[in-house]
């Protein structure tokens, strides 16, 4: 028995959680879709494959299809010699080991039926990401079936799983190449969902997203992490992600700001600002979100402070940077108030 098989076989006892049609739907399009949802569970349990298998769907989705299928055969997916894939051949008796295509599409049954009955509907396959005609779960839980290994580990109840996300709404099987795997294609893959993040990157300052120096995934973990938080950050923090590339900032110091400490993300945007360095705000408004600006040496005064004039707690010479420049931390015996 192939490893697909195998993988499949197991996938069987979970099927039946997935099965359940549920209630809520009250549109005609969401009846529709449940009861094809259900069709699929049925015939995953029942596991009636075909025995030509992949030469029997070629037969039919040729590269005169919408949908061209030929291109599974220049990816792993479709690699007779790597062990685990569909198509893996097994070294003793080179026949296959694995399920092919209805390994994903699930088993052939009626479907590759010849001819059909005036009128009739073919039985439908199993089919992925926008044309997926099941639900988001059952056509994870195929993908899981071989990919829910150390990777992956966090991806139930991730940010994105929780979003009723497919995986092949990110990733393409029937390619050549994998395109949100790749540097250049990346970042524009993620932000057709992540409209916020693509108009930040067009702002005064940004991180070099644009140009592929820096895409998602070197930051982030799009099938969740061990922290849980709608941000999937690399690492155990939000500032341990900033510090991979961000090295100076690091620390300890012996002098520590403590907003430095706690999170980056209080006084920096990640993906962009139209502030210098992906500030939130300009300063001096930034730093007296925390800090309060009366009797400070700076401020312009004519013999006593006017606390009524709107314009007091600005007065800073344009930025308090210009004399706290250590604002991250200091290792300097006077370096308390980050002068130096």
């Amino acid at each position: 028995m192939g490893v697909a098989r195998i993988c499949l076989v197991s996938l069987v006892i979970a099927v039946a959680s997935f099965a359940v049609i549920s209630s809520e739907g009250t549109h005609a399009e969401d009846s529709t879709h449940q009861q094809i949802h259900q069709l699929l569970a049925d015939k995953l349990a029942a596991g009636e494959y075909s025995r030509r298998g992949a030469d029997g769907c070629l037969g039919c989705h040729d590269e005169e299809e919408p949908f061209p299928t030929a291109l599974i055969f220049a990816n792993i997916h479709g690699h007779p010699n790597f062990r685990g894939t569909p198509f893996e051949i097994s070294d003793s008796s080179k026949l296959p080991a694995g399920l092919q295509c209805e390994a994903c599409h699930g088993p052939l049954a009626e479907h590759g039926a010849k001819i059909l009955p005036e009128g009739a509907v073919r039985e439908a396959m199993l089919n992925f990401g926008e044309r997926g005609n099941a639900k988001v779960d059952l056509q994870n839980q195929l993908c899981l079936a071989c990919h829910e290994d150390y990777n992956r580990m966090h991806w139930r109840a991730s940010p994105h799983q929780l979003a009723d996300l497919a995986c092949a709404n990110c990733h393409e099987i029937h390619n050549s190449v994998d395109q949100i795997r790749t540097r250049a294609n990346q970042p524009s893959i993620c932000m057709t969902c992540h409209l916020d993040v693509a108009l930040e990157l067009t702002q005064r300052s940004s991180h070099p997203i644009q140009d592929s120096h820096l895409i998602c995934t070197d930051c982030h973990d799009p099938h969740g992490t061990a922290v849980a938080s709608k941000e999937i950050v690399k690492g155990e923090s939000l500032n341990e992600s900033c510090f991979q590339c961000h090295t100076e900032m690091r620390g300890p110091f012996t002098w520590e700001h403590p907003p430095v400490v706690e999170d980056c993300s209080i006084c920096h945007a990640p993906h962009g600002s139209n502030q210098a360095s992906l500030l939130k705000t300009r300063v001096p408004q930034l730093c007296q979100s925390c800090h309060s600006s009366l009797g400070h040496r700076s401020l312009a005064l004519e013999g006593k402070l006017d606390t009524s004039d709107p314009n007091a707690m600005f007065a800073f010479a344009q930025g308090c940077l210009n004399c706290h420049s250590s604002i991250h931390g200091s290792d300097h015996p006077s370096g308390n108030l980050f002068r130096r």
